[in-house]
């Protein structure tokens, strides 16, 4: 795992829509996400609408449905996948990732792939719930893709 991230910046979120697709598989600790990713977006003035679905395999197509609305600046897709004694979470891991990549090309909005792969439990629940606070990391990417594409918007 990489401790390695950007600065923490401000952001200014007013007039900024967020959209937030979650899954209900591995239920508390999406939870955990979805409220720290949230609490970010809130704070900054943004305003933010989220959806729960089954599980990571229908982020994609939720993602899509949320960016073709035209109500938000960005997407989240937040999930958590723990690795079983099968492949299933290899398949379901890449094909998400791959597909929630698509939507953001195909639509031109930024969606930003939330989703906590995991080798067991433990991991998941540090990235969840411990110090290493995803939740609120995708918040602030969801925030300043945000920026940047307004910002690019503008230019033109």
């Amino acid at each position: 795992m990489s401790f390695d991230a950007p600065e923490t910046q401000a952001m200014d979120g007013r007039g900024t829509a967020v959209g937030i697709a979650a899954t209900r598989f591995n239920g508390s600790l999406v939870d955990a996400l979805l409220e720290n990713c949230i609490a970010v977006i809130k704070d900054s003035g943004a305003t933010v609408e989220s959806v729960r679905v089954p599980g990571s395999h229908e982020l994609p197509v939720t993602a899509q449905a949320l960016a073709r609305t035209g109500r938000f600046h960005a997407v989240v897709a937040l999930g958590v996948i723990i690795r079983g004694g099968t492949i299933h979470y290899e398949v379901i891991t890449q094909s998400s990732a791959d597909a929630l990549q698509r939507v953001a090309l195909d639509t031109g909005l930024p969606v930003i792939n939330g989703i906590i792969t995991a080798e067991n439990r433990l991991q998941a629940d540090e990235r969840c719930r411990g110090e290493t606070n995803r939740g609120a990391e995708f918040g602030r990417a969801a925030l300043e893709m945000a920026a940047v594409f307004r910002a690019i918007q503008k230019s033109q």
